[in-house]
């Protein structure tokens, strides 16, 4: 006989998930059958922030993950550039906080925006955090609230935040207080260093950055969740090189493109895919500066090109 229980994952080794259960943790393994469960094929079925039933074996000292709960939102994406299969990131997020640096290492705006588009696509809200402002150069620094105007017209939020100086820290626990907030982002670019500028008894490892390639270390092995002093939770991810975005159909590529979905509102065809068809509210707009053409070359990454390929050449 086993005692059902119901809990949160709030680590995932992949072998072995940690869930909460009310003020108790236990570590659970999970049931094979589960991994064929849902249409997703993810090389994890279960993830950090999903709701679990696990049955308690008294006896054996042991757990075993049953049954997940209907999610409300999850992010995900492409396992690997040449994989079918996705990797689920988050499940039941509030907030995803994409962590980007313009140096030390330069986070690609292709990759923000994959991202981005991602989080759209499955009902995320995002924040743009542009991390380490205080190694900037004036250029740099320059660089960054063009940047961040740009992102502002596109609809979403974004700081700049810097643990040595503490810039933008305060803002940053405003709006994740109450919420579970997912970091994502490129190794290196400084998520494990927020979390403990915003709990410092986490002592979470940093890091340093490779020499060679000016690109981050990875330290975090697992997806994990903590609980912050001010009413926060987070999970923090491994690095990740690439965005692979996963199960887009092109049809509703523009959707997950805020100014673009707005803006093609407006086209002389309900099916236009702003490429080249007469009419297109969306080519009017990039054509008088009113839409960033990043914006709409890391559209056409994703229309267009292999969406099982993260390419970056479009934009070095």
């Amino acid at each position: 006989m086993c005692e059902i229980k119901t809990g949160q994952v709030i680590k995932s080794t992949g072998s072995w998930y940690r869930v909460k259960s009310g003020n108790e943790v236990v570590e659970c393994k999970i049931r094979g059958k589960l991994r064929l469960k849902g249409s997703v094929k993810s090389t994890n079925p279960v993830a950090v922030g999903d709701f679990v039933d696990f049955c308690w074996h008294a006896q054996k000292n042991a757990a075993v993950i049953t049954e997940i709960h209907d999610r409300k939102n999850y992010i995900i994406r492409r396992s690997t550039n040449l994989s079918k299969q996705a990797h689920i990131i988050a499940a039941n997020v509030d907030l995803a906080l994409v962590v980007v640096t313009l140096s030390m290492p330069k986070t690609e705006l292709v990759f923000i925006d994959r991202v981005l588009a991602a989080a759209e696509a499955y009902n995320i809200p995002a924040v743009l955090v542009f991390n380490k402002a205080d190694i900037y150069d004036a250029e740099t620094y320059e660089m960054m609230q063009i940047y961040q105007l740009m992102y502002a017209d596109a609809g979403y939020t974004s700081l700049s935040t810097s643990i040595v100086t503490g810039e933008g820290i305060n803002d940053l626990k405003k709006l994740m207080k109450d919420k579970l907030c997912v970091f994502v982002g490129n190794s290196g670019v400084g998520k494990s260093s927020l979390i403990n500028t915003l709990a410092p008894n986490l002592n979470l490892k940093i890091g340093d950055i490779s020499d060679t390639h000016l690109s981050g270390k990875h330290t975090t092995t697992f997806a994990e969740m903590f609980e912050l002093p001010f009413g926060a939770r987070i999970v923090d991810t491994p690095g990740i090189r690439a965005f692979g975005v996963y199960d887009f159909d092109k049809s509703e590529v523009s959707h997950y493109f805020k100014e673009i979905f707005r803006i093609g509102q407006n086209c002389r065809f309900n099916n236009c895919t702003h490429t080249n068809e007469p009419g297109c509210a969306v080519l009017e707009a990039l054509e008088n500066d009113e839409i960033s053409p990043t914006r709409y070359h890391s559209y056409l990454n994703i229309l267009l090109g292999d969406q099982g390929k993260y390419r970056e050449d479009i934009y070095k």
